[in-house]
Order: C-alpha cells, then structure tokens, then sequence
C-alpha cells in the first residue's frame, strides 16, 4: 500500500477507484451497479454505521439474503475497520442467539422479519434491518448518511471477519480472519486462476460462506471485472446464463443440477473458460460427466474457513479427478500421523497446513485454538489426506466427526443433542450418507429405550421436533431405527460401519 495502510478495503477502494464506469454487477432484473455504484452505497453504509458506534474492532452480525447492498454493507465494514461476522441465512432464531452472545456485536444487520421478531423478544442489541430489494432501516440510514470516505487504517494482523464454523461439541467457533488473510489469498488465487481483464464471474453462490463472498467476489473485486450477481443458484437461469460468462465457481450441486440440464452443452459453455469446484468433495462421476457434455474438466479447489484456499489443480496441467492439486504459492501443506510425525508421499495422515492464508485462532477460544496448532504453526486440519510424489494432494476422509451437504458443514454433535432430548430416544448417532444431489445428507440413527418399546419418533416427529431449533439443512433426511449402535472394544460408536450400513438409502434406485 502506498499509504501503508494494510485494510484490505485500501486495495479494494484502488481498484474501484481506477475502474469506476466498468460493469460490477450484473442483477436478476436486468439492472446494472457499476464500480461507482458499489462505492457510493459502501460508504454510506459505512457512514450508517458509523453514525451508530461502529469504529474499528467492533463486531458487525450479519444475516441477510444476498444483494449488491449486502456487498456493500461487507466493504462498509471493511471501510470502518470494523469486523464483518456472517451468518448462514438458515440459521433459526435459537441459533443466532447464541452468535449475539458470543461476538457481542454493536448491531446486528438481518431480514425485515426477522428484525421486528428479534426486537419483540429483546435481544439487547441494536437491530437493523436490510431486505433482498435493498429496502429496510439499513439502507433508510445510509440513504441520509454522511458518505465514510476514508478508509481506517489497519495492520495485515488486524480482524477483518469472524467466520462461524460448527464446532464438535455443539458450540460453533468463530474463525478470526485477518485483512492480511484475505489480501493474500486473494492476490495468490488472481495469479494461479489467471484472472483476466475481459473475464465475467458467473456468481450464483451465497455470500454468508468463505467460498461466496472471500474467494469468489474478491477475485472480481481485485480486477474491477464484473460479476453475474444472482440471488441464488437455480439450474435453468445459470444454464441459461452461461454463454455470458468466463468464468464459473460453485459447489458440487451446482454441477449435479446443471448437468440434469438438456440444454448443457459445449455450445453452452463456449464463452467459460474455467469452471472451478470445491467447498464439498466433487465425485469422479461428476467429474467425467462434465467433460463429456461440456468438454471441459473441472477445476477443484480446497480450502477451509480457518484458511481460506489451500490447495488448486493447476490452471494449465492435468486436472486429476479426486484431486484437489497442488498447494498455493506460499502455503505449506504437510501430511502428519495424529502425534505431529511428518509422513512420506503416498501415506495417508491428517492435512496440516502453514502460511499467510491461516487464521490466527478461534474467538475467545484460546485453549481450543493451542489444540488446532502445533508447535511450529501449523495448522491442523481435521481432513486426512496424501500427497503424491510431486506434491499433488487427494483428501481421503476426516477424521473430525463431519458431514459435508450442498457445501454445508454439518457436526453430528449439535444434532445428536436435541434427539437424545427426544422421548423414547435412548441414544442416537447422526452420520452422513452419499446423495446424486448434495454429495452427503444427515442420517438419524436412533436406539430406543427398553421401557418405552414403540415409542421411538419416526422421520416427521423428528423433523418436526428439530424445526426451528436447527437450520434446515442440518435436519435429517432420513430416520432409521436400531436396536442398538456398533461398538468398539473401547466403547466408541463405529460411525463407519453406521456409513456402510445406511450407504444405498439415497441410491439412484431409491424412491426417498
């Protein structure tokens, strides 16, 4: 930075600054927001802000659908120094109660509805409002503000966002994600994915999640290249907006859905000249089926909201299906046996990663955060994995209790509480199961107790228990009854033999 100032909003404001007529956002309605527009609804949003209490440090709790004024409510925080906090946009009222808790923001930014439910129950916390149209009390405010036109300085170090993961206990954990972060992993995946002056970003991701609003926009943002900015993924309006775009990045559904398409095609995709995949395994099946309608083979990625991107195929080399590649320049990727031992190529151990794309540690965790590190700083992944002899990395499981659907992380633990709460239920165990669709769906194991024979909930009583307690895509796809869970001579529930045994439930043949 020329000034020295390290927030990543400088660089971002550079660029826009530079580019302001070009195309930013290409919107479901046929409208356009131009790189002018974003700064101009960032900094009044910055300036809303400000006008309530926001300054640098302070955590801003974001939950809303995704629009270009939720874009720029995200540099708006940026701008202020302030510390950017997303949330799922699933995640039910108990949920976000305990987020309000645990970041203590200074406002916390949600969905009309939302907001007056918040408001009747006193949260305690200022509450603004901001709708998919871009009308609520957020954007009334920032219509009258005073535009925030500098830009806070900050160091590399400094908290630019608190990302929420699911924790293994049922406590999630706030990822801390500094403006060096995102800056560096930003400028390292523009270099590696070759991003061009003429490229369109088809982005039909949501922007609560590192995939949606870090990778994907960052990459667009950076280059003053325009965007695709569509409020959600539906397979008949990306297909049919495809001939636009260069570049495309989604999660594996997105595929699985697309290739459903009788119109995907070669023709189709002949603008797009990288189709990049990750936040959930991509299967080989997926893979081949793409290069065989379209021509082209997929690009997978993998990172993690505690490290951003980590690994790519290379943009020019063989892309192996099953693979996520080859580490980022400047990130070390090591394979470790579960005491720290480094392990040889073709030797399967626990993925441990060390750069400048690694968060510093969890919220207000900091003996959970000297368990995920090792003495030397890297990082532990919980994803087991091996690296070939050229450094080419495949993931072969996790050995954290974790389900992967639509992109979506799930951890049994949060779940397995509330249905040992349930009556009749003695013990429970919640695995993932492959799905054509969502790659994993969450499966309901239940034991019933021996006094209560019959007594145990079926797939409606269980779904209807959980709703509004869980997002609704934690919630079961399935309910299954045993007599009892396998066991290790330890004691430890064998979830892999509950995997195999529940492994066809969601088979093409399958009518559930």
């Amino acid at each position: 930075m020329t000034d020295g100032n390290e927030n990543f909003a400088r660089a971002l404001a550079d660029v826009a600054d530079a580019h302001g007529q070009r195309q930013c956002l290409l919107l479901d309605d046929g409208s356009v927001w131009s790189y002018n527009d974003l700064t101009f609804w960032s900094q009044r949003m910055a300036g809303a802000l400000d006008q309530r209490g926001v300054g640098r440090g302070d955590r801003v709790l974001v939950q809303v659908e995704k629009s270009p004024h939720a874009l720029a409510l995200y540099l708006g925080c940026l701008r202020l120094g302030a510390v950017y906090v997303p949330l799922n946009t699933a995640y039910t009222h108990e949920e976000v109660g305990y987020f309000l808790g645990d970041a203590e923001p200074r406002v916390y930014v949600c969905a009309p509805a939302r907001g007056a439910s918040l408001e009747a129950g006193g949260s305690g916390v200022e509450v603004l409002t901001l709708g998919d149209d871009g009308t609520g009390s957020l954007p009334e405010a920032a219509r009258m503000a005073t535009p925030h036109e500098a830009i806070e300085a900050c160091s590399s170090d400094d908290l630019a966002a608190i990302v929420y993961t699911s924790g293994t206990t049922g406590r999630s954990k706030g990822a801390m994600l500094s403006h060096g972060n995102l800056q560096s992993n930003a400028r390292v995946l523009l270099s590696e994915w070759g991003w061009r002056d003429d490229d369109v970003l088809l982005h039909a991701l949501p922007i609560f999640h590192v995939h949606g609003l870090f990778v994907a926009t960052h990459c667009a943002l950076l280059s003053a290249t325009p965007m695709i900015f569509m409020g959600r993924f539906a397979a008949a309006a990306v297909a049919a907006a495809l001939p636009r775009a260069t570049v495309m990045m989604g999660v594996p559904t997105f595929y699985t859905r697309l290739l459903e398409r009788a119109e995907l095609n070669a023709d189709v995709c002949r603008r797009v000249r990288l189709f990049i995949c990750g936040s959930a395994p991509l299967t080989e099946q997926t893979f081949a089926a793409w290069e065989a309608r379209t021509g082209q083979r997929i690009l997978e990625r993998y990172g993690m909201s505690e490290t951003l991107m980590i690994t790519s195929n290379p943009l020019y080399g063989e892309r192996l299906p099953a693979t996520v590649g080859f580490p980022l320049p400047g990130v070390e990727v090591r394979i470790a046996a579960e005491d720290g031992t480094v392990l040889g190529a073709d030797q399967v151990g626990v993925i441990e990663v060390r750069g400048p794309n690694v968060f510093s540690g969890y919220w207000r965790m900091a003996e959970k955060t000297a368990e995920e590190f090792r003495a030397d700083g890297f990082f532990i992944t919980g994803d087991l994995g091996v690296s070939d002899g050229q450094g080419r990395v495949s993931i072969v499981g996790r050995s954290k209790d974790l389900v992967i659907t639509g992109g979506y992380n799930v951890y049994p633990k949060e779940i397995e509480r509330l249905l040992d709460e349930l009556p009749g239920v003695a013990e429970s165990a919640v695995v993932g199961v492959p799905h054509a669709d969502f790659g994993e769906v969450v499966v309901a194991v239940l034991v019933g107790e021996p006094n209560r024979p019959g007594e145990l909930p079926d797939e409606a009583a269980v779904r209807a228990a959980l709703e509004g307690r869980l997002a609704r895509f934690k919630l079961p796809k399935a309910v299954v009854h045993v007599d009892a869970l396998p066991r290790n001579a330890m004691g430890k529930v064998q979830k892999n033999a509950l995997r195999a045994q529940f492994a066809g439930l969601f088979a093409p043949s399958s009518s559930v």
